[in-house]
């Protein structure tokens, strides 16, 4: 498969009939996955805490430090019920996500998956990411490395991309001033790859960013998979969704500035976006096996669309999701629904772990989430 340039993606992306770049995500697609099936996953979404120090514009869902009384960090009888559910429906892997909260260092994350394992031997902890991980270490007083070592050895099995969003410093500084910088997510990245942990890699757009950032954002991922040792699986898969921005400060600052959506100077739909954001990431990413396609996010309809635009996962049916649906999204999905939804796009559904590996269909439970 070709190793396009960045001025020949943006252009690519800009430019092309739909139908080119559908035709040329689709062929890159079948070079990674050669059969018609098209990946899904049951896990749940789990917040650590609501607390953060980010101040991200985009997110209604934290709370400042200071706001004691609106403030919960997940207690261990949570958990416990949580998973006990999530077992039910035939999952065996949390999505530990948090807020940066200034009081919880490593020694908490070090007890807290050290007593979820106790609690579920066979658990897998899909746990943190790079903004919570460069957190951790600096509040710790260690380093990244210790910090991911040491949360490795607690239990720790892979690294979601959280916090990435558009890696453009000009950008973060705008919409996410408290995380950490593109550099030291991409450092965080690197570390992981280094030692073995497998991760995922994401893009948020549809706000404050250029076409130009956004594409610069894919080729970022690109160049860092591409320095991976090799026999390790780096980024496992690169998940992109457009921003939803419902009742968000960052929506309000656009309003008052007067900044159209990215989309709106090329008369796209935010359909077409999506489509056309799917098709150039495979294009761009040659060096990322799987690209999954945010339902969450986007609706069925368009997710099922996206199968034919490069995308061969369809992500998880996410018993629980708190963060983008505080600004304003609410789909949900079952088991039942996932798989009649890939079927009726023309697949064949196979149900997944978080390393693509398959899970015994049997364990499937009739049951409806909410």
């Amino acid at each position: 498969m070709k190793i396009i340039s960045f001025s020949e993606a943006l252009s690519l992306y800009l430019d092309a009939p739909l139908e080119e770049l559908r035709s040329m995500a689709d062929t890159a697609r079948y070079s990674h996955i050669p059969q018609q099936r098209v990946s899904w996953q049951i896990d749940r979404n789990v917040n650590i805490t609501n607390a953060c120090v980010s101040g991200c514009r985009f997110c209604n869902f934290h709370c400042k430090p200071v706001e004691k009384e609106k403030i919960f960090v997940t207690t261990l009888d949570q958990y416990k019920s949580k998973i006990a559910e999530m077992r039910r429906l035939g999952g065996d892997q949390l999505l530990l996500q948090g807020g940066l909260h200034p009081e919880l260092d490593v020694i908490y994350y070090e007890n807290l998956f050290r007593e979820l394992k106790r609690m579920e031997p066979s658990l897998k902890l899909n746990a943190l990411g790079p903004p919570e991980i460069a957190f951790i270490s600096r509040i710790s007083g260690i380093s990244c490395e210790e910090t991911l070592s040491r949360l490795h050895e607690a239990g720790l099995d892979t690294l979601p991309g959280a916090g990435a969003e558009i890696l453009s410093d000009r950008v973060r500084r705008i919409i996410s001033p408290g995380k950490p910088t593109a550099k030291e997510w991409c450092s965080v990245m690197e570390i992981a790859h280094k030692m073995g942990i497998g991760t995922t890699a994401t893009m948020v757009y549809g706000h404050i960013e250029t076409m130009e950032e956004r594409i610069a954002h894919l080729f970022t991922i690109r160049d860092l998979q591409g320095r991976k040792p090799e026999g390790v699986p780096g980024f496992r898969a690169f998940i992109g969704w457009p921003m939803q921005l419902k009742g968000t400060r960052l929506a309000v600052m656009m309003e008052e500035k007067g900044l159209q959506l990215p989309r709106v100077e090329y008369g796209w739909s935010k359909e077409e976006e999506f489509l056309r954001t799917m098709a150039i990431s495979r294009i761009v990413l040659h060096n990322i096996t799987h690209i999954q396609a945010s339902w969450l996010t986007v609706g069925m309809k368009t997710a099922k669309k996206s199968l034919h635009y490069g995308a061969d996962d369809m992500g998880s049916i996410m018993i629980e999701e708190n963060v983008v649906s505080a600004a304003g999204t609410s789909n949900t999905m079952t088991a039942e629904g996932m798989q009649k939804a890939i079927r009726e796009a023309g697949f064949e559904p196979w149900l997944r772990r978080q390393d693509y590996s398959p899970v015994d269909p049997s364990k499937l439970r009739s049951q409806a989430i909410s």
